[in-house]
Protein backbone atom coordinates (compact mmCIF):
# COMPACT_ATOMS: atom_id res chain seq x y z
CA UNK A 1 0.00 0.00 0.00
CA UNK A 2 1.32 3.42 -0.95
CA UNK A 3 1.91 5.87 1.86
CA UNK A 4 1.29 9.60 1.46
CA UNK A 5 4.95 10.48 0.83
CA UNK A 6 5.09 7.89 -1.96
CA UNK A 7 1.95 9.32 -3.56
CA UNK A 8 3.36 12.84 -3.43
CA UNK A 9 6.60 11.65 -5.01
CA UNK A 10 4.71 9.95 -7.84
CA UNK A 11 2.74 13.14 -8.47
CA UNK A 12 5.78 15.42 -8.55
CA UNK A 13 7.77 13.00 -10.69
CA UNK A 14 4.89 12.78 -13.17
CA UNK A 15 4.46 16.55 -13.36
CA UNK A 16 8.19 17.11 -13.86
CA UNK A 17 8.22 14.51 -16.62
CA UNK A 18 5.43 16.33 -18.45
CA UNK A 19 7.31 19.62 -18.28
CA UNK A 20 10.52 17.93 -19.39
CA UNK A 21 8.90 16.29 -22.42
CA UNK A 22 7.08 19.43 -23.50
CA UNK A 23 10.15 21.64 -23.10
CA UNK A 24 12.23 19.18 -25.15
CA UNK A 25 9.63 19.05 -27.93
CA UNK A 26 9.33 22.86 -28.06
CA UNK A 27 13.10 23.22 -28.15
CA UNK A 28 13.39 20.58 -30.90
CA UNK A 29 10.83 22.48 -32.98
CA UNK A 30 13.40 25.19 -33.66
CA UNK A 31 14.28 23.16 -36.75
CA UNK A 32 10.88 24.11 -38.18
CA UNK A 33 11.71 27.83 -37.96
CA UNK A 34 13.28 28.38 -41.35
CA UNK A 35 12.93 30.50 -44.50
CA UNK A 36 9.42 29.13 -45.00
CA UNK A 37 8.44 30.42 -41.57
CA UNK A 38 10.01 33.81 -42.38
CA UNK A 39 8.07 33.96 -45.66
CA UNK A 40 4.83 33.32 -43.76
CA UNK A 41 5.58 36.11 -41.27
CA UNK A 42 6.32 38.54 -44.12
CA UNK A 43 3.05 37.51 -45.80
CA UNK A 44 1.13 38.03 -42.56
CA UNK A 45 2.75 41.45 -42.04
CA UNK A 46 1.43 42.56 -45.43
CA UNK A 47 -2.09 41.28 -44.78
CA UNK A 48 -4.51 44.13 -45.52
CA UNK A 49 -7.40 42.26 -43.93
CA UNK A 50 -7.61 40.24 -40.74
CA UNK A 51 -5.87 37.09 -39.58
CA UNK A 52 -8.43 34.40 -38.84
CA UNK A 53 -7.58 31.45 -36.58
CA UNK A 54 -9.57 28.24 -36.62
CA UNK A 55 -9.35 24.76 -35.17
CA UNK A 56 -11.46 22.01 -33.63
CA UNK A 57 -11.33 20.77 -30.04
CA UNK A 58 -8.14 21.52 -28.17
CA UNK A 59 -6.57 22.98 -31.31
CA UNK A 60 -9.52 25.37 -31.39
CA UNK A 61 -8.82 26.56 -27.85
CA UNK A 62 -5.21 27.23 -28.80
CA UNK A 63 -6.30 29.02 -31.97
CA UNK A 64 -8.44 31.33 -29.84
CA UNK A 65 -5.50 32.18 -27.61
CA UNK A 66 -3.24 32.88 -30.59
CA UNK A 67 -5.89 35.17 -32.09
CA UNK A 68 -6.01 37.09 -28.81
CA UNK A 69 -2.22 37.42 -28.66
CA UNK A 70 -2.05 38.62 -32.27
CA UNK A 71 -4.75 41.24 -31.70
CA UNK A 72 -3.07 42.59 -28.58
CA UNK A 73 0.27 42.94 -30.37
CA UNK A 74 -0.87 44.92 -33.39
CA UNK A 75 -2.18 42.27 -35.81
CA UNK A 76 -6.01 42.29 -36.01
CA UNK A 77 -7.21 38.71 -35.62
CA UNK A 78 -10.21 36.68 -34.47
CA UNK A 79 -11.22 33.06 -33.90
CA UNK A 80 -13.71 31.32 -36.18
CA UNK A 81 -15.25 28.02 -35.13
CA UNK A 82 -15.14 25.53 -38.04
CA UNK A 83 -18.62 24.23 -37.26
CA UNK A 84 -20.16 27.69 -37.21
CA UNK A 85 -18.22 28.64 -40.34
CA UNK A 86 -20.12 26.11 -42.44
CA UNK A 87 -23.38 27.62 -41.19
CA UNK A 88 -22.81 31.23 -42.18
CA UNK A 89 -19.68 32.46 -40.41
CA UNK A 90 -17.68 32.07 -43.61
CA UNK A 91 -19.28 35.38 -44.52
CA UNK A 92 -16.78 37.02 -42.14
CA UNK A 93 -13.91 36.11 -44.45
CA UNK A 94 -12.81 38.35 -47.33
CA UNK A 95 -10.20 37.88 -50.05
CA UNK A 96 -7.86 40.23 -48.11
CA UNK A 97 -7.75 37.91 -45.08
CA UNK A 98 -5.38 35.11 -44.13
CA UNK A 99 -6.81 32.00 -42.46
CA UNK A 100 -4.61 29.95 -40.13
CA UNK A 101 -5.90 26.42 -39.53
CA UNK A 102 -4.65 24.42 -36.54
CA UNK A 103 -5.05 20.65 -36.66
CA UNK A 104 -2.74 18.15 -35.02
CA UNK A 105 -3.51 15.36 -37.46
CA UNK A 106 -4.20 17.65 -40.39
CA UNK A 107 -7.23 15.51 -41.22
CA UNK A 108 -10.03 17.31 -39.39
CA UNK A 109 -13.13 16.98 -41.60
CA UNK A 110 -14.66 20.18 -40.22
CA UNK A 111 -11.63 22.17 -41.39
CA UNK A 112 -10.99 20.24 -44.60
CA UNK A 113 -14.56 20.89 -45.77
CA UNK A 114 -14.01 24.66 -45.45
CA UNK A 115 -10.98 24.80 -47.73
CA UNK A 116 -12.83 24.85 -51.10
CA UNK A 117 -15.04 27.74 -49.97
CA UNK A 118 -12.09 29.73 -48.64
CA UNK A 119 -10.23 29.12 -51.91
CA UNK A 120 -13.22 30.54 -53.81
CA UNK A 121 -13.26 33.60 -51.56
CA UNK A 122 -9.59 34.16 -52.35
CA UNK A 123 -8.18 34.25 -48.82
CA UNK A 124 -4.78 32.67 -48.19
CA UNK A 125 -4.49 29.60 -45.98
CA UNK A 126 -1.73 28.72 -43.50
CA UNK A 127 -1.89 25.26 -41.92
CA UNK A 128 -0.20 24.29 -38.67
CA UNK A 129 -0.22 20.51 -38.44
CA UNK A 130 2.00 17.64 -37.33
CA UNK A 131 1.73 15.97 -40.74
CA UNK A 132 3.01 17.89 -43.75
CA UNK A 133 1.43 15.27 -46.06
CA UNK A 134 -2.04 15.61 -44.54
CA UNK A 135 -4.99 16.79 -46.61
CA UNK A 136 -5.17 20.16 -44.86
CA UNK A 137 -1.43 20.77 -45.25
CA UNK A 138 -1.59 19.68 -48.90
CA UNK A 139 -4.22 22.25 -49.88
CA UNK A 140 -2.91 25.12 -47.75
CA UNK A 141 -0.81 27.88 -49.31
CA UNK A 142 1.73 27.60 -46.49
CA UNK A 143 2.47 24.97 -43.86
CA UNK A 144 4.20 25.06 -40.47
CA UNK A 145 5.06 21.74 -38.84
CA UNK A 146 3.99 21.07 -35.24
CA UNK A 147 5.29 17.51 -35.22
CA UNK A 148 6.44 16.01 -31.93
CA UNK A 149 8.22 12.73 -31.32
CA UNK A 150 6.20 11.91 -28.21
CA UNK A 151 3.27 13.21 -26.21
CA UNK A 152 3.54 13.93 -22.49
CA UNK A 153 0.46 11.75 -22.02
CA UNK A 154 1.83 8.29 -21.02
CA UNK A 155 -0.88 6.65 -23.16
CA UNK A 156 0.11 8.77 -26.15
CA UNK A 157 -3.54 9.72 -26.65
CA UNK A 158 -4.20 13.17 -25.17
CA UNK A 159 -2.60 15.99 -27.21
CA UNK A 160 -0.21 17.46 -24.65
CA UNK A 161 3.25 18.16 -26.06
CA UNK A 162 1.71 18.78 -29.48
CA UNK A 163 -0.75 21.30 -27.99
CA UNK A 164 2.04 23.04 -26.08
CA UNK A 165 4.09 23.25 -29.28
CA UNK A 166 1.18 24.73 -31.24
CA UNK A 167 0.80 27.39 -28.56
CA UNK A 168 4.53 28.16 -28.67
CA UNK A 169 4.45 28.42 -32.48
CA UNK A 170 1.56 30.87 -32.15
CA UNK A 171 3.62 33.00 -29.77
CA UNK A 172 6.57 32.83 -32.18
CA UNK A 173 4.31 34.07 -34.98
CA UNK A 174 2.92 36.93 -32.87
CA UNK A 175 6.28 38.12 -31.55
CA UNK A 176 7.98 37.84 -34.93
CA UNK A 177 5.14 39.85 -36.47
CA UNK A 178 5.18 42.69 -33.97
CA UNK A 179 8.95 43.00 -34.15
CA UNK A 180 8.78 43.15 -37.94
CA UNK A 181 6.09 45.83 -37.71
CA UNK A 182 8.02 47.87 -35.14
CA UNK A 183 5.26 47.49 -32.52
CA UNK A 184 6.09 49.63 -29.45
CA UNK A 185 5.17 49.74 -25.78
CA UNK A 186 2.99 52.76 -26.54
CA UNK A 187 1.13 50.73 -29.19
CA UNK A 188 0.64 47.94 -26.65
CA UNK A 189 -0.82 50.44 -24.17
CA UNK A 190 -3.49 51.51 -26.67
CA UNK A 191 -4.97 48.01 -26.67
CA UNK A 192 -4.51 47.52 -22.89
CA UNK A 193 -6.06 50.62 -21.28
CA UNK A 194 -7.40 48.69 -18.31
CA UNK A 195 -5.69 46.98 -15.41
CA UNK A 196 -2.26 47.39 -13.91
CA UNK A 197 -0.57 46.39 -17.15
CA UNK A 198 -2.02 49.34 -19.03
CA UNK A 199 -2.27 51.88 -16.24
CA UNK A 200 1.06 51.49 -14.54
CA UNK A 201 3.75 49.74 -16.54
CA UNK A 202 3.66 52.14 -19.49
CA UNK A 203 3.27 55.42 -17.64
CA UNK A 204 5.81 58.00 -18.77
CA UNK A 205 8.00 60.00 -16.41
CA UNK A 206 6.21 63.26 -17.26
CA UNK A 207 2.91 61.76 -16.04
CA UNK A 208 4.14 61.09 -12.50
CA UNK A 209 7.01 63.53 -11.96
CA UNK A 210 6.83 66.66 -9.83
CA UNK A 211 6.81 69.64 -12.17
CA UNK A 212 9.24 72.49 -11.81
CA UNK A 213 6.57 74.56 -10.04
CA UNK A 214 6.22 71.89 -7.34
CA UNK A 215 9.87 71.64 -6.33
CA UNK A 216 12.24 74.19 -4.76
CA UNK A 217 14.35 75.89 -7.43
CA UNK A 218 17.06 78.33 -6.41
CA UNK A 219 19.68 80.41 -8.17
CA UNK A 220 23.34 79.53 -7.65
CA UNK A 221 23.87 82.84 -5.82
CA UNK A 222 21.06 82.21 -3.33
CA UNK A 223 22.21 81.59 0.22
CA UNK A 224 22.16 78.38 2.16
CA UNK A 225 19.57 79.97 4.45
CA UNK A 226 17.25 80.86 1.55
CA UNK A 227 17.57 77.34 0.17
CA UNK A 228 16.75 75.65 3.48
CA UNK A 229 13.75 77.95 3.91
CA UNK A 230 12.42 77.04 0.44
CA UNK A 231 12.96 73.32 1.02
CA UNK A 232 10.98 73.59 4.26
CA UNK A 233 8.14 75.45 2.54
CA UNK A 234 7.87 72.95 -0.31
CA UNK A 235 8.12 70.01 2.12
CA UNK A 236 10.60 68.02 0.05
CA UNK A 237 14.10 66.87 0.81
CA UNK A 238 16.00 68.73 -1.89
CA UNK A 239 16.31 71.89 -3.95
CA UNK A 240 17.30 72.23 -7.60
CA UNK A 241 19.95 74.81 -8.42
CA UNK A 242 19.35 76.24 -11.90
CA UNK A 243 19.88 79.28 -14.06
CA UNK A 244 16.97 79.96 -16.43
CA UNK A 245 15.90 76.29 -16.39
CA UNK A 246 19.42 75.09 -17.16
CA UNK A 247 20.38 72.63 -14.47
CA UNK A 248 23.48 73.43 -12.40
CA UNK A 249 23.17 71.23 -9.34
CA UNK A 250 21.03 69.77 -6.57
CA UNK A 251 21.09 70.35 -2.82
CA UNK A 252 19.75 67.49 -0.71
CA UNK A 253 19.32 66.70 2.97
CA UNK A 254 22.57 64.76 2.67
CA UNK A 255 24.35 67.82 1.29
CA UNK A 256 22.99 69.85 4.23
CA UNK A 257 24.43 67.40 6.78
CA UNK A 258 27.78 67.38 5.02
CA UNK A 259 27.89 71.20 4.85
CA UNK A 260 27.15 71.50 8.59
CA UNK A 261 29.97 69.07 9.39
CA UNK A 262 32.26 71.33 7.36
CA UNK A 263 31.07 74.35 9.39
CA UNK A 264 29.20 76.03 6.55
CA UNK A 265 27.73 79.48 7.04
CA UNK A 266 24.04 80.06 6.37
CA UNK A 267 25.09 83.06 4.28
CA UNK A 268 27.22 80.91 1.93
CA UNK A 269 26.07 80.75 -1.66
CA UNK A 270 24.34 77.46 -2.35
CA UNK A 271 26.64 76.82 -5.33
CA UNK A 272 29.40 76.16 -2.80
CA UNK A 273 27.59 73.19 -1.24
CA UNK A 274 25.42 71.78 -4.04
CA UNK A 275 26.10 68.45 -5.75
CA UNK A 276 26.74 68.69 -9.47
CA UNK A 277 26.54 65.09 -10.61
CA UNK A 278 22.98 63.79 -10.19
CA UNK A 279 21.31 61.30 -12.51
CA UNK A 280 19.04 62.59 -15.28
CA UNK A 281 16.10 61.10 -17.14
CA UNK A 282 14.08 62.39 -20.07
CA UNK A 283 10.42 63.20 -19.43
CA UNK A 284 9.35 60.92 -22.30
CA UNK A 285 11.00 57.82 -20.83
CA UNK A 286 8.88 55.18 -19.14
CA UNK A 287 8.52 55.57 -15.40
CA UNK A 288 9.70 51.97 -15.04
CA UNK A 289 13.02 53.13 -16.51
CA UNK A 290 13.26 55.68 -13.70
CA UNK A 291 12.68 52.92 -11.15
CA UNK A 292 15.42 50.78 -12.70
CA UNK A 293 17.87 53.70 -12.71
CA UNK A 294 17.16 54.50 -9.06
CA UNK A 295 17.52 50.88 -8.00
CA UNK A 296 20.74 50.38 -9.97
CA UNK A 297 22.43 53.46 -8.51
CA UNK A 298 20.93 53.26 -5.00
CA UNK A 299 19.33 56.73 -5.24
CA UNK A 300 15.85 58.03 -4.49
CA UNK A 301 15.33 60.84 -7.02
CA UNK A 302 16.14 61.84 -10.60
CA UNK A 303 16.30 65.22 -12.32
CA UNK A 304 13.88 65.30 -15.28
CA UNK A 305 14.73 67.18 -18.47
CA UNK A 306 13.04 67.67 -21.86
CA UNK A 307 14.47 67.06 -25.31
CA UNK A 308 16.34 70.39 -25.11
CA UNK A 309 17.87 69.36 -21.77
CA UNK A 310 15.85 72.07 -20.04
CA UNK A 311 14.82 71.32 -16.48
CA UNK A 312 11.14 70.28 -16.27
CA UNK A 313 10.87 68.56 -12.90
CA UNK A 314 11.99 65.85 -10.51
CA UNK A 315 10.82 62.28 -9.99
CA UNK A 316 11.49 60.35 -6.81
CA UNK A 317 10.89 56.92 -5.40
CA UNK A 318 7.77 58.05 -3.54
CA UNK A 319 6.18 59.27 -6.78
CA UNK A 320 6.66 55.81 -8.28
CA UNK A 321 5.12 54.13 -5.23
CA UNK A 322 2.10 56.47 -5.16
CA UNK A 323 1.37 55.79 -8.81
CA UNK A 324 1.90 52.01 -8.37
CA UNK A 325 4.64 51.90 -10.96
CA UNK A 326 6.59 49.71 -8.53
Amino acid sequence: MLIMNDIKQIITDSAKKVLEIESIEINNAQKFIDENFADIIIRLSKCSGRIILSGMGKSGHIAGKIASTLSSTGSPAFFMHPGEASHGDLGMITHDDIVIFLSNSGESNEIYNLIPSIKRIGASIVAITSNEKSEIAKYADHHISSKVSTEACPLGLAPTASSALMLAIGDAIAISLFQLKGFTAEDFLKSHPGGALGKNKFIKVKEVMRSISEVPVVNPSDSLKQTIKLITEKKVGYAIVADKLKYLGIFTDGDLRRSILKEASISDEISKWMSTNPFFINEHNLATSAAELMEKNKISSLVVVDNKDDLVGVINFQDLLINKVI
